[in-house]
């Protein structure tokens, strides 16, 4: 039996914990405890995406040619494919039909190795899964070999054993679903049968030749989609009516040895609802992702080239990305080997070398374009000006909030040029060689940069009155706009407060300090979501002309195998970065400052840390980013002030252990313990 001190109010806390209180939870039975950690539980919309991923999933293979859906009146869903179908034999080791393994088992799949699919939406062999465990009934019918079998499942559990219920062509094969979504899991318990009609015009549009159908039997209506050139009708269908600046949306399309990237885009003379959709292996991705971040990039890069050459900004005017991306619409089409997204329902993508390879993919063609239709591209460069100017203007009108007057601002610090606080970053930088790289790495117009010298003091157990005392920490708080232990963060100068300290022990110890100091001295600051750590890559990859940049060593060496599988790898170089100094302004701001491409985990308390990537569909200037959270945390469990109470009492624990003066042979027992485990420190 363990005691617990709850520091914040005194009282005992007395619980039993031995390995008695494991649970382990077996089959489907996580998915069904826990339904939100694996699908969106509003409606049972993205169960039928999963089902019908596996089915475009032998498309893109090249295997089927043709799906059909039907939405019955009961609320049953079923998709039908001409694909290889199912497999049907035994496992050779789990002893079990392979379809009934992919039913019944999470990450059971083919799609973990590229050997047969290149290209898929399905990662981790959990979709189907998914959609078996939250119905009340599934059936599965499976023609190959000349036989048609059938297996059935109810409640996630078989039902029926598979078996051979008649005969059909020799080269007949496919594979039939029909569920029924069990309506308990979900707030909404009928499919959107907009939506439904939405994504699989989608997934006609993106896999030409593809026949895709879909049966209404509730109003009798049936569509039926093939396209052939579909992105640029698809993107002129988005439009309507709308009036376009070019008299054909620019296209495009390259295919590399582990990427394929397509496109559509076209601009309206006045705003629109931006008609923006992106997919990744044909998977609708509604919050963006690194694909998005190079695809604005690319395009950003040319009109500027363009202007620059003919000589169209005028004095002090330059373009930023909000002036190209209020009037924009584009489809964009990604298509990779090893596709990476933040959380099960793959809304964003987050393989941070997709961005480098789309952007530079669309710069090359969008540079060539804008100069071979020059008209159209002086008409774009004329909006870009006029929505720079009326940027420029309206900042012009923004005051930025400052400390109540007293100590004027920290001599170190490198303010940033922009007047709105909430399109302003702050970068406290560890060390001065560091801070001068930064320096040269930031965006000067929303960046500063402050470095900072050696450890700052431990204030975990100090006054608020005598923490002003160490000059590092009230130049901090001058530069922040914000006084120690104040509920008052109105005069906060920065939205984004970002740690940016080397990989090593000696930076995490840094950063360590200064969350501390931030939780317990700034709380509000941390509550409102403004403090973030910057994650620096440990590891550079030259691979031919190519470079990639990994995080820590598991990242490394997936990115090698996944070179190492082309036809014809490139030679490997591997360089291990000692610190942010090694590192050159070009490649400090490629991996760590610049929004397209850096990581940030940004400090929380209710819950586990959040990492993020800059969303491509947010305007970089306003910085107003949607989150995705790093954790597998339910959005039920996230809710609870209980479980909220307890995480925070936790975060305070550790940190008291970690930082606590009299805590020394605690932090000596646990490093004895825990020290190589991570993942014990989450803040």
């Amino acid at each position: 039996m363990e005691l617990f001190e709850n520091s914040t109010n005194g009282t005992k806390k007395q619980s039993t914990y031995n390995a008695r209180s494991i649970e382990v939870l077996k089959g489907l039975d996580p998915v069904r405890r826990r339904p939100g950690m694996y699908t969106d539980t509003t409606s049972p919309d993205h169960l039928a995406h999963e089902v019908i991923d596996n089915s475009v999933d032998e498309a893109i293979a090249g295997h089927a040619d043709r799906i059909d859906v039907i939405l019955y009146k009961d609320n049953s869903l079923e998709v039908t494919d001409n694909g290889r179908g199912m497999p049907v034999d035994i496992h050779p080791e789990e002893k079990i039909s392979g379809v009934e393994l992919i039913m019944t088992r999470l990450h059971a799949g083919a799609k973990f190795s590229s050997k047969d699919y290149t290209f898929s939406g399905g990662l981790h062999g959990v979709g189907v899964s998914v959609v078996n465990a939250l119905s009340s009934f599934l059936d599965v019918k499976i023609a190959r070999d000349g036989a048609l079998y059938n297996i059935t499942f109810r409640d996630g559990n078989k039902d029926n054993d598979l078996k051979v219920i008649g005969k059909v062509a020799a080269k007949k094969t496919g594979t039939t679903i029909k569920f029924y979504p069990d309506k308990s899991y979900f707030d909404r318990e009928k499919f959107s049968r907009k939506a439904l009609s939405h994504t699989l015009k989608a997934k006609a549009v993106l896999c030409p030749g593809l026949v895709v159908t879909f049966l209404d039997e509730l109003t009798g209506e049936k569509e039926e989609w093939q396209f052939h050139n579909g992105l640029k009708d698809y993107l002129e269908n988005s439009f309507g009516d709308k009036e376009t600046l070019f008299a054909s949306p620019f296209t495009g399309e390259k295919i590399l040895d582990d990427a394929t990237v397509a496109w559509a885009v076209d601009w309206t003379p006045e705003k629109n609802d931006n008609l923006c959709e992106s997919y990744v292996n044909l998977v609708p991705t509604p919050q963006g992702g690194t694909h998005v971040n190079g695809f604005r990039a690319g395009l950003l890069e040319s009109i500027r080239e363009f202007c620059g050459f003919r000589d169209l900004l005028p004095k002090g005017v330059s373009i930023a990305p909000e002036d190209i991306w209020q009037n924009i619409g584009f489809i964009l089409s990604v298509k990779l080997t090893d596709a990476r997204f933040s959380g099960q329902t793959k809304e964003r993508l987050s393989s941070r070398h997709c961005t480098a390879i789309v952007s530079s993919v669309v710069r090359d063609a969008f540079s060539l374009w804008l100069n071979q239709n020059t008209e159209a591209g002086e008409k774009l460069a004329e909006m870009a000006v006029e929505h720079a100017k009326t940027r420029l203007k309206k900042a012009k009108t923004v005051t930025r909030k400052r400390v109540t007057a007293g100590p004027a601002l920290p001599g170190k610090l490198s303010d940033c040029t922009s007047s709105d606080p909430e399109k302003s970053e702050l970068f406290l930088v560890e060390g001065d060689s560091a801070g001068g790289s930064a320096k040269q790495a930031r965006d000067k117009k929303f960046q500063a940069i402050m470095p900072l010298r050696g450890k700052i003091l431990n204030t975990w157990e100090t006054d608020p009155e005598l923490i002003l005392a160490s000059k590092e920490i009230h130049d901090i708080s001058v530069a922040m706009g914000v006084d120690p232990d104040s509920d008052d963060i109105s005069g906060l100068r920065y939205h984004k407060i970002c740690i940016l300290a080397d990989a090593d022990s000696d930076g995490l110890h840094i950063a360590t300090l200064l969350c501390a100091l931030f939780y317990r001295h700034f709380q509000e600051v941390v509550k409102k979501g403004h403090i973030f750590v910057a994650m620096p890559p440990l590891f550079r990859i030259d691979a031919g002309k190519e470079v990639f940049y990994a995080l820590d060593e598991s990242e490394r060496d997936s990115i090698i195998k996944k070179i190492q599988r082309r036809k014809k790898p490139p030679r490997i170089n591997v360089q291990r970065f000692k610190g942010l100094g090694e590192m050159n302004p070009l490649q400090l701001r490629e991996t760590t400052m610049d929004p397209d491409t850096r990581r940030l985990v940004q400090l929380v308390v209710e819950q586990q840390g959040h990492e993020y990537i800059e969303d491509g569909k947010n305007e970089q200037a306003t910085q107003s980013e949607e989150f995705s959270s790093s954790s597998t945390s339910s959005s039920s469990s996230s809710s609870d002030p209980e479980q909220m109470e307890n995480k925070a009492e936790k975060v305070f624990e550790i940190l008291d252990m970690l930082l606590g003066k009299k805590r020394a042979a605690d932090r000596r027992r646990w490093i004895e313990t825990k020290g190589n485990i991570m993942d014990d420190i989450m803040l």
